[in-house]
């Protein structure tokens, strides 16, 4: 099923297709971690009590999705009160619960979002999109920057060097400026 009119069917009547189950054998990935992931989301939705159809489901669910998944997490997220708070490396083991990663969620709801859209579902109604859902993402980025002692900047990227001025693979002698003739000699 590819469209988003086949998902919507999938969640209401009890099919055990794949709601992505047409992809190449060359896929990438990324494409196959996508389809995975879609997949999760829809079995997720048809689990949901009530069951809930992708046309209803909006940004609250999506946040209700993420808070399912950190049970699965393998992150250790220290709280306030664990003397190990804001140690990146903990010398030793705490009660401390453990949770996804931000960096794994922030990149489930990119894939997310693409296949949505993938699927037939108009990016204004993007419920991986929501603005309830970007400020969740970045509490939990705050939250385990500070827990873990870890920065989640974003990285610089790296500016190629400037082209060089020089129009000849010649350079000319150090010290004379380029304009010394007297290095020149005429073959006449």
């Amino acid at each position: 099923m590819d469209s988003f009119a086949e998902v919507e069917s999938s969640n209401t009547t009890n099919n055990n297709n794949n709601i992505m189950s047409s992809s190449s054998s060359t896929s990438s990935r990324y494409e196959n971690q996508k389809r995975r992931d879609w997949n999760t989301f829809g079995e997720y939705l048809k689990n949901h009590r009530p069951p809930l159809s992708l046309s209803r489901c909006s940004g609250a669910h999506v946040l209700e999705f993420l808070r399912y998944l950190d049970q699965f997490g393998k992150t250790k997220i220290h709280t306030p009160l664990c003397p190990f708070y804001g140690l990146p490396n903990p010398p030793a083991p705490c009660p401390c619960p453990l949770r996804q990663a931000w960096g794994s969620l922030d990149a489930l709801i990119g894939r997310l979002r693409a296949a949505y859209e993938e699927n037939g579902g108009k990016s204004e109604m993007n419920p991986f999109g929501t603005r309830a859902v970007r400020l969740y993402l970045r509490e939990v980025r705050d939250l385990q920057s500070k827990a873990r002692g870890v920065s989640y900047e974003k990285k610089k990227r790296k500016r190629p060097p400037p082209p060089s001025l020089q129009f000849s693979g010649v350079t000319p002698p150090s010290g004379s400026g380029g304009n010394n003739r007297s290095n020149i000699t005429h073959g006449f």
